[in-house]
């Protein structure tokens, strides 16, 4: 495929998925796609800028228009559509903005995506089990779907749908869509949901940034509730490997779950990164402990996350390259290194939005 859109490029996951795929796909043209929303940043690509296969498209998914011209321009082979609000505390604030970009947006690209290619409905579910594909929609969604688990079990690709806020409602909507439009229109797709990512250039709204940047700066670490919500973990990089494979090796019509294979609790997680920054910065044993604080509960908060990868373990052979606690050493050094990145994402709006939020 020549020509592939990778919508919300600039954005956390996205921008990995894009360096991933520039460097691994020479003879394609790696079309990063994104509205550069408060989340979104061009500086996480400054590494691959000028690399002859990777352009910079401006373009919001809510605004057809804007889409249309993109669409004309490159005639794209494939869309991989990571763009999304994807902030569960900010879907409760605003959830209409999470509507319109998760759900109308993705319509808006389905929609492009059938007028350009050439579809045939026969080919129900998006399948091409006998022939090669000349065009793939790739959805990159959640394992926030399936709802919450008790103490025990897992998320399966079969798992039933049950979103519990207005974040995984929206993006259960999206999936949804997706396989509509293979079912009925012949539309070759394929869908992911993978747990929560961590790692390089995470914008510090999300837990482990969050409390990083707390850390380093000496500022409270809000914890929810009792702080004993359990979430499984997986390292960005890892993440975009795994998708950088599905999308050149999995049949279309499938769906597959993307796990680090690890739980951790809030509070657990919370003391790990203390452990390793007190470390790292020579602060005595247990220092930053002090600044762990208890807030009140968000609403319908899931209490726990557990996927079960082990179908795209067993038919492609992915696995996680680094244990949990790796990874966030990893990430924790990017961190230390790159504080004037993280001084710039946390200024302005952000810090009016970390204000009303946590008081």
């Amino acid at each position: 495929m020549k020509n592939i859109i990778i919508t919300g490029g600039a954005g956390f996951i996205g921008s990995h998925v894009v360096r991933e795929f520039v460097k691994n796909n020479p003879d394609s043209t790696i079309i990063n796609l994104d509205a550069l929303t408060y989340a979104g940043n061009l500086e996480n690509l400054k590494d691959i800028e000028n690399e002859p296969n990777y352009v910079f498209e401006k373009a919001d998914i809510t605004k057809p228009e804007e889409l249309r011209k993109v669409f004309e321009k490159y005639n794209p082979d494939a869309v991989i559509h990571l763009a999304a609000e994807s902030h569960v505390d900010r879907s409760i604030i605003d959830p209409m903005a999470f509507i319109n970009t998760n759900v109308n947006g993705t319509a808006n690209l389905l929609n492009l995506c059938k007028e350009f290619w050439t579809l045939n409905p026969d080919h129900t579910h998006g399948r091409f089990p006998n022939e090669k594909r000349t065009h793939l929609f790739y959805h990159v969604s959640t394992d926030e779907v399936y709802g919450s688990l008790g103490e025990t079990g897992f998320f399966l690709e079969t798992t039933s749908y049950d979103p519990q806020s207005p974040y995984s409602a929206s993006k259960a909507a999206s999936d949804h869509l997706v396989r509509a439009y293979g079912n009925t229109y012949g539309m070759p797709f394929i869908i992911s949901n993978c747990s929560n990512n961590y790692g390089p250039n995470h914008f510090p709204e999300k837990l482990i940034p969050l409390c990083i940047s707390n850390i380093i700066n000496e500022k409270p670490l809000p914890i929810y509730g009792d702080g004993k919500y359990t979430r499984d973990w997986l390292f960005v990089i890892d993440h975009a490997k795994a998708i950088h494979q599905i999308f050149n090796e999995a049949k279309t019509g499938e769906t597959y779950n993307i796990g680090g294979f690890n739980e951790w609790q809030n509070i657990d997680l919370v003391k790990e990164l203390i452990k390793q920054i007190d470390e790292k910065l020579g602060n005595p044993t247990g220092h930053s402990e002090k600044l762990i604080t208890y807030v009140k509960d968000r609403p319908g908060h899931d209490k726990r996350y557990a996927i079960d990868a082990t179908k795209l373990n067993q038919e492609l052979g992915w696995k996680p390259s680094v244990t949990f606690e790796q990874g966030l050493g990893k990430t924790i050094d990017w961190f230390l290194e790159n504080k004037e990145w993280l001084e710039n994402v946390t200024s302005g709006d952000y810090q009016k939005y970390y204000e009303k939020q946590y008081n």
